[in-house]
């Protein structure tokens, strides 16, 4: 069975385009995968006892307390073990507002931690966190080591459901990237997307989209990212297809869905797939919007059966529906939710 969709995330290592090819982009296109590079958290050790037998102890005793005792204590325990549970509602574990005194701090913190600290908020949806981004961030180019940390974060913050938080991330991204914000870069962008090696032109790709994204010179990021569909190169139409979902403009519907119906390479027509179902810039409604061209693929005989899988895929992303791979069953529903 195909894989499902999943989302791309940030670069790791080096952020600048170098000759001997050091930027790579990532092998995998999840949140935090194996391959990210991120050593587990350590677990502190209370003078070299086991904490798990700790724990144990002190749950098996308190569960003979409640079962022995009863009244009280057995409805605390069941207070508790409701509390701990995984399932329920949301049980916030303080109002999300940047208290004055972690903003007072702010100031005489590196660039790499306020960088770091304010995304890690915005990612939890802390009010005022995205602001102080918006804020600080043109200060933070060539103060900024896209370190392990960050690099996480900024993946974090690209896969999020909130597409403010994902601006910030980007935001963060680029500031990471030493890449101003001007009409300059793009045109600067535009020769190494067109030419040079393929690490220039993979980053360029990527770069583009995420500055037409914040709103510099988006039409003629547009273009260059279109036109690069065409080159034989796989990989350079991957990062065109990964660079226009991240620019998220109406204008990027239509190229997207047809590199997916008619790419010839599997993993450009699942990006090209994924960028229309969940990943990138493209709002809620600009989603919605391609569902009709979705359930013709779904019928499409042309289409090989893994792309059809994808059209279904991209239908579930979408919709939120988990309905079978079935055109009759999918328009039937389109049909009932559309009047």
């Amino acid at each position: 069975m195909p894989p499902k969709l999943s989302s791309m995330h940030a670069w790791e290592g080096d952020p600048q385009p170098k000759a001997d090819s050091r930027l790579k982009p990532t092998p995998d296109y999840g949140s935090l995968g194996p391959t990210s590079g991120l050593s587990s958290p350590k677990s502190i050790k209370p003078g070299g006892v086991n904490p798990q037998a700790l724990i144990a102890i002190a749950g098996g005793a308190l569960l003979a307390l409640a079962f022995v005792s009863g009244g009280p204590v057995r409805s605390a325990w069941t207070e508790i073990s409701q509390f701990l549970s995984l399932q329920g509602k949301p049980e916030p574990a303080s109002p999300a507002i940047m208290s004055p005194h972690e903003l007072e701090n702010l100031d005489h913190t590196s660039a790499q931690h306020q960088a770091e600290l304010l995304l890690e908020r915005a990612i939890n949806h802390y009010e005022g966190a995205n602001e102080q981004i918006a804020a600080r961030v043109d200060n933070w180019r060539s103060h900024l080591e896209l370190s392990p940390q960050l690099n996480s974060l900024i993946t974090t913050g690209l896969n999020s459901n909130d597409l403010r938080v994902r601006a910030a991330a980007i935001e963060v991204d680029l500031a990471a990237m030493n890449v101003a914000k001007t009409g300059e870069n793009i045109e600067a962008l535009i020769q190494q997307a067109e030419s040079g090696p393929q690490s220039q032109r993979v980053w360029a790709l990527w770069t583009l989209g995420l500055l037409g994204n914040r709103g510099v010179a988006r039409e003629r990021a547009t273009q260059v990212l279109v036109a690069q569909l065409q080159d034989s190169n796989p990989e350079i139409r991957h990062w065109a297809v990964e660079g226009l979902a991240y620019l998220g403009s109406n204008e990027t519907i239509a190229p997207l869905l047809q590199i997916f119906h008619d790419d010839p390479s599997p993993m450009v027509r699942e990006r090209a797939a994924c960028s229309l179902a969940q990943s990138g810039m493209l709002t809620q409604e600009q989603r919605r919007s391609v569902i009709p061209q979705l359930l013709n693929y779904t019928e499409d005989a042309s289409l090989d059966a893994q792309t059809r899988t994808w059209a279904y895929h991209a239908l579930r992303d979408i919709t939120g529906q988990n309905l079978p791979e079935d055109p009759s069953v999918w328009r039937n529903w389109y049909s009932s939710a559309s009047n």
